[in-house]
């Protein structure tokens, strides 16, 4: 089975998005855009977002941290939001019995207004799957191992996985940049030493899996032991079309 993974690097705009003969999954905004067959989501405001839009009825989602509770208790809520002042409190959907909370305070949820208690009241009938292993990944990273689990992926081709040298100065590279829940457009990067030492992980735990990673730019493997690994072939996207 061949799993097609769509990343949110700039480099995949224009370019089809598509389950083709396979299986897709995308990250985070991607859903606003494209369906995917499987969307993976690890920061809490996307959720929060993915949830309210009802996009998870209909399609598979794996979350992180995706822990449900009781709405029933009079206490449990009350005493979470304890210390949180009204306006770092962020509902999100209707209460249906079940209620998912997490507490986000990184400085990059500050600079996206992300900063503060997420509260999530998903659905009944949401097809939300909690997310085991690999944990604190980024969601590019992620839905690559989670594909990789199955155990019928003998092929993944992954798009938009764009690792810019942020080292340089460069400012982030991400297609929904500027919009809700995303950082500003001149922001700058983050240091992508984390999103390469996970793949060069997975890439070598699934030996066993074809791996073809498209971009038209690979310099950010020059210094990488991505680049010693047999099972990863590298791609222009004029030459998979």
């Amino acid at each position: 089975m061949i799993h097609y993974i769509y990343g949110n690097g700039e480099s995949r705009k224009g370019f089809p998005v598509t389950r083709q003969n396979g299986v897709s999954w995308g990250c985070n905004a991607i859903y606003r855009d494209h369906e995917v067959d499987n969307l993976v989501a690890v920061d809490y405001g996307i959720q929060g977002e993915i949830i309210e839009s009802g996009y998870a009825r209909r399609h598979n989602c794996y979350f992180s941290d995706w822990n449900l509770l009781p709405t029933t208790s009079e206490i449990l809520l009350p005493e979470m939001i304890k210390g949180w002042k009204p306006e770092q409190i962020h509902y999100y959907g209707k209460d249906s019995g079940q209620m998912v909370v997490n507490g986000s305070g990184r400085e990059k949820d500050k600079v996206k207004n992300e900063l503060g208690l997420h509260v999530i009241y998903p659905n009944e009938e949401d097809l939300i799957t909690q997310i085991i292993d690999p944990k604190e990944w980024g969601a590019g990273t992620t839905a690559v191992h989670l594909a990789c689990q199955d155990i019928a992926c003998s092929e993944v081709y992954m798009f938009g996985f764009d690792i810019a040298n942020y080292s340089d100065g460069e400012r982030i590279n991400n297609i929904y940049k500027g919009s809700k829940y995303y950082l500003p457009e001149e922001a700058e990067g983050r240091n992508p030493h984390d999103w390469r030492q996970q793949l060069y992980l997975t890439f070598r735990e699934f030996s066993n899996v074809k791996f073809t990673w498209v971009n038209n730019d690979f310099k950010f493997i020059e210094k990488s032991r991505i680049k010693d690994c047999p099972n990863v072939k590298f791609k222009t996207y004029d030459n998979i079309r």
